[in-house]
């Protein structure tokens, strides 16, 4: 009977030590995961930043210096 015991009780320690692994595993990804999202947030944050001001800069210089319009080309009958 206190083979039985010892055998759940082993068992039991080993389903625990592994639940423990999982959950370690677990945290681990998911703090990976987090990290990432908020990387590219802040990568992306930037990236729209200068395309805003790369657009703003455009919009001052085509103000300073128009673009003259092309004239239509005449067709000759």
């Amino acid at each position: 009977m206190a083979d039985g015991n010892h055998t759940l009780m082993e068992k039991a320690q080993a389903r625990f030590v592994d639940k423990q692994k999982k959950t370690a595993e677990h945290n681990k990804a998911t703090a990976e995961y987090v990290s990432e999202a908020r990387a590219r947030e802040i990568k992306t944050k930037r990236l729209r930043e200068l395309r805003l001001a790369k657009e703003e800069a455009d919009r001052m210089a085509e103000a300073q210096n128009p673009t003259p319009k092309k004239k239509r080309a005449v067709k000759k009958a």
